[in-house]
Formats: C-alpha cells, structure tokens, sequence
C-alpha cells in the first residue's frame, strides 16, 4: 500500500534580511547601532537586511546575543530561505528543459501556472 504525505509546500518566503528589517524598525535600532553592538561593519549589516549576504551561524550567534532572538531561529531563516531559492530555480531549469515557461507570480497577479512558449 502507498503511503501518502502531505507536506506543506510555501509558495513564497521572506529573506532572513526583512525579518531582521522589521525587528530593528519595531525595536527603533538603526542599522548603525545594531553593527556596533555586534562588532561588525555597518556594511554587512547593510547587505544582510537588503538580501545580499546571508546570515552565517556566527552571525546568528551575534544576532541573538544583541537581540534576544534565538540564533536557530535566524539559522532556520537563512536555511529555509536558501532551500526555497534553490529549489525555484531548479523548476525554473526543469520548465525550461521541457519547454515550458513558468508563469511567475508577481503581487496582484493572479495563480501561477506554466504556458507553451509559442
């Protein structure tokens, strides 16, 4: 007999970067100050809330340090983040393989889908 599962597949995920956005928006930290706290270049910070570094574990370790926030919670972000990246790319390849375009959500479109390039 078959065995069937069901898994919960998310249609989107929000980069570690914006929560962290949000966290400091609610707590009126700049981004200045949380570098200082952590030791660490306002740069990097810069880039971690904008999406272009990643959370490393040392990072998350500095994170919860100033933050309070547990630094498996930013790990998780960062891994769930990373595999949910991977893994729109690896359908986007397969579509194309097929010859399939994926019809890519944007907000206030409607449901996804695949088309015929032609």
């Amino acid at each position: 007999m078959s065995e069937i599962t069901n898994e919960y597949v998310p249609t989107s995920v929000s980069p570690p970067g914006e929560t962290l956005r949000d966290l400091l928006e609610d707590r009126q930290i700049s981004q200045v100050d949380l570098a200082a706290r952590m030791g660490r270049r306002q740069k990097t910070i810069s880039e971690i809330v904008n999406g272009k570094a990643a959370i490393t574990p040392e990072t998350a370790i500095q994170l919860a340090r100033v933050t309070g926030v547990a630094a498996k919670f930013w790990n998780a972000r960062e891994r769930n983040d990373r595999s949910f990246v991977a893994q729109q790319g690896e359908t986007e390849r397969l579509w194309e393989a097929e010859g399939l375009v994926p019809a890519i959500p944007r907000e206030g479109d409607g449901e996804a889908g695949m088309a015929s390039p032609n």
